[in-house]
């Protein structure tokens, strides 16, 4: 059974909301979102296929990498490659496609480094910790890994084994979002439509564990490892009215929390998700940021807060006029970004409040954007930083 506190016993969050930077005037939605390994950039894909880099710290466009067009399928996911080999070329971005390409790029140049075709929609993407290797799925229920330095395809991830209790089937259903557990380098799951988290070991070549109940449609999955405990923590967020947001074990399958989404205090909707991701920086998914459509809103959770160890609302960014599909944390400090339908991509952090803001209580934790983060917009103008 999962554990949900009821909210008169949560100790609440001593955190809030900080509206940073709004980047405005894109055309189309942004889907997908990625903060460098330094933190200095972020990459956004957007529905018309563009993808652009802007500076961290202004929200000014850096580099175009890929201009839009009204007949091109959208960017689907986007990763920095990480910066662990001193002597590898620096700056270089993967995405991918409807269109099934699977693109590397050099940011600071602009090239096109290297395209790889799979020959149907790439849906998904992340990379092994140390950068060499990443892994790709989509719409044909395949998980494929490839050697960064070759780009060769070294695997391909599917189907199960086993009988009765222990059966794995793989993916029946197209793949949405995909992650590397962040201390096992054999290990990687992902997730889709099918309402499974695929657990796979790399070696194996197949599905060794099923999580059954999450329905992704977004980049929803997210592990994170208890430096004191070692156990690793599944975040996965779905798409569906009841209980979005969920936290498992990795070991036994377990739901061991659903975290509790309260209905909007703007929207009659309820919210469902396309995004979820714990922050980064510590190494210890302190926050939550997820987001979605309905209800046309983001929230950000803290966890372990208090005697009790909650997960204990931080904030709400709500009044947008369409749903958050992408959301992503700085590696260097608890910063969220939201790439939104609207085009808008929203940068808050994360603060301290104050004795005031704790008096007010819980109307203190909504942000309307439409009221309070736009009207400092900051467009998002040509040429590099």
């Amino acid at each position: 059974m999962a554990s949900i506190v009821a909210s008169a016993k949560r100790t609440p969050s001593n955190k809030r909301l900080l509206p940073a930077i709004t980047i405005a005037d894109n055309e189309t939605e942004i889907f997908v979102v990625r903060w460098s390994p330094d933190g200095t950039m972020l990459a956004a894909g957007a529905g018309d296929g563009s993808i652009s880099v802007f500076n961290g710290e202004t929200g000014k466009m850096a580099y175009e990498l890929q201009p839009g067009n009204s007949g091109a399928l959208p960017a689907t996911s986007i990763r920095f490659r990480p910066s662990n080999d001193a002597a590898r070329t620096k700056n270089v971005l993967v995405t991918t496609s409807a269109a099934g390409t699977v693109q590397h790029w050099h940011v600071t140049s602009g090239k096109c480094l290297h395209t790889l075709d799979e020959g149907g929609s790439v849906m998904a993407l992340d990379y092994r910790p140390d950068g060499l290797q990443f892994a790709t799925g989509g719409r044909d229920k395949v998980v494929r890994l490839y050697d960064e330095a070759t780009k060769a395809l070294t695997c391909e991830l599917k189907g199960g084994l086993g009988y009765g209790d222990n059966v794995t089937t793989g993916h029946s259903n197209q793949i949405f979002s995909l992650k590397y557990h962040p201390t096992d380098e054999n290990c990687l799951i992902s997730g889709g439509w099918d309402n499974t988290i695929q657990v796979w070991d790399c070696r194996a070549g197949h599905a060794v564990k099923s999580i059954y109940g999450p329905h992704l449609c977004g980049d929803a999955l997210d592990l994170v490892v208890d430096p004191s405990t070692g156990k690793t923590t599944v975040l996965a967020g779905s798409w569906r009215p009841q209980d979005p947001l969920e936290m498992f074990d990795l070991d036994t399958g377990k739901c061991i929390e659903q975290v509790a989404w309260r209905d909007s205090l703007l929207a009659s909707q309820p919210c469902m998700l396309y995004a979820a991701q714990f922050s980064q920086h510590d190494g210890r998914g302190q926050f939550i940021a997820a987001g979605g459509s309905g209800a046309n809103e983001a929230r950000v959770f803290e966890r372990g807060v208090g005697p009790e160890k909650n997960t204990s609302l931080v904030g709400t960014v709500a009044g947008m006029k369409r749903g958050v599909f992408g959301v992503a944390w700085s590696p260097v400090r608890d910063r969220v970004a939201l790439g939104t339908g609207d085009g808008t991509i929203r940068i808050l952090d994360v603060v301290k409040r104050g004795k005031e803001e704790l008096e007010n209580g819980e109307s203190s934790r909504l942000i309307n954007v439409r009221v309070e983060a736009d009207e400092n917009a900051q467009p998002a103008a040509p040429g590099a930083e």
